[in-house]
């Protein structure tokens, strides 16, 4: 496999970045940058001129709005946005349900859903995680009884994130109780304005508000929501999942973390010298661009066998899963290590990225857990590729 890019890559990553930077306003961006919180506004306006461009769903099929990339320009496109601090489009919208909808959706409801979900006229929120059905999805229990032209949905989700801003959710629920726990579930589309409905929010370590329970009680859905086949949400979730453990990865935002931390160390005065004189740091931050090094070519390897026509999901996105997460925490640990005790004064008393340090490490906990624990991860790499039972 040859990791060096073509003159056409690296002429695609030029017009990508130029585009970025004359087109997604100055104040979104440097916003990002410092990761401090985007309105509801910033968010959909950047998603919009990111889809203008054809730059938010990229990977759909051409009919849908979809270009003609290699998986390589795609990923660079993806580094771009994370580098220059441009707001990534909304993964449950553009990396799930659309494409989902697109490969198992019907005719009529790739027509009424897949424009408005590329440009986000709809927002979409993931309906998985339970009290107790986490990491362990199939033990999920949120019924949903077919009555006529609807079904019934009565159940709780948990940690549903953005479902506080979310026109519709994608849920998966409990269609035949009786049978197995992973073929008894089926893949619903459902408008959260529905009657019935309940959003309390969670409140997190960070003081930002994203996550939240939400509550179905007697919660009538159109059967025409049911994506595919009755019984058969489980399959359709798992390709799901995998594309969400890629899309965890985050090649760009770590990159652009630890460019961060090498800055702040060279200018944090240490007695006579600078924390960047101190070998020991130097070498936790060299020792990070290095493991992000060896996943950028983990990467490229999952990218290569896409590009070569695989149609089973690569186990390694589970490497990119667990080896992403951890080090989107180290970036953070790393930084808040930079910074010392002065995050914590700043945090919430200023408007700038020295206040998000804080925030960011807290937050930045819950990556190794969310889109499949990294302990399971661990598990499906020791069943699919070291063939332990």
């Amino acid at each position: 496999m040859d990791l060096q890019f073509t003159p056409q890559e690296t002429g695609f990553r030029r017009e990508v970045r130029e585009f970025l930077l004359a087109n997604i306003p100055a104040g979104i961006r440097q916003k990002v940058l410092e990761e401090r919180h985007l309105t509801y506004e910033e968010i959909v306006l950047s998603h919009r001129i990111l889809n203008a461009a054809g730059y938010a769903v990229p990977h759909w099929p051409l009919e849908w709005g979809g270009r003609d990339w290699s998986p390589i320009q795609r990923a660079i496109l993806m580094e771009e946005i994370e580098r220059n601090g441009v707001p990534n489009p909304l993964a449950f919208n553009v990396a799930l349900v659309g494409p989902l909808i697109a490969a198992f959706g019907t005719p009529a409801q790739q027509r009424r859903f897949l424009p408005a979900i590329a440009n986000l006229d709809l927002w979409f929120c993931q309906g998985f995680s339970e009290p107790g059905s986490g990491s362990d999805l199939a033990s999920l229990s949120t019924r949903a009884v077919r009555e006529g032209d609807f079904y019934r949905v009565n159940g709780q989700k948990l940690w549903t994130t953005f479902a506080n801003r979310a026109d519709w959710m994608f849920a998966l629920v409990r269609t035949d109780p009786a049978a197995k726990r992973q073929k008894g579930i089926s893949f619903l589309l459902i408008d959260m304005k529905s009657p019935g409905i309940t959003v309390r929010p969670i409140g997190t370590i960070d003081g930002r508000h994203e996550v939240n329970e939400v509550f179905c009680a007697d919660v009538l859905v159109p059967a025409e929501n049911l994506i595919g086949e009755e019984n058969k949400g489980w399959d359709y979730a798992k390709s799901l999942l995998g594309r969400e453990r890629v899309s965890i990865a985050h090649l760009g935002l770590c990159r652009r973390r630890l460019e961060r931390v090498r800055r702040v160390a060279t200018q944090q005065r240490v007695g006579d010298g600078t924390l960047w004189d101190d070998a020991n740091f130097r070498r936790k931050v060299v020792a990070a661009e290095v493991a992000l090094k060896a996943l950028e070519i983990t990467q490229f390897r999952v990218l290569a066998s896409q590009a070569g026509g695989a149609t089973r999901l690569d186990p390694m996105t589970s490497i990119l899963k667990i080896k992403g997460s951890e080090l989107q925490q180290l970036a953070t640990q790393l930084l808040l290590d930079a910074v010392g005790p002065a995050a914590v004064g700043a945090a919430g008393e200023s408007d700038d990225w020295l206040s998000a340090v804080a925030p960011a490490y807290f937050g930045y906990r819950k990556v190794s857990i969310f889109g499949g624990s990294n302990e399971i991860q661990r598990n499906i790499l020791a069943k699919s590729i070291l063939g332990l039972p």
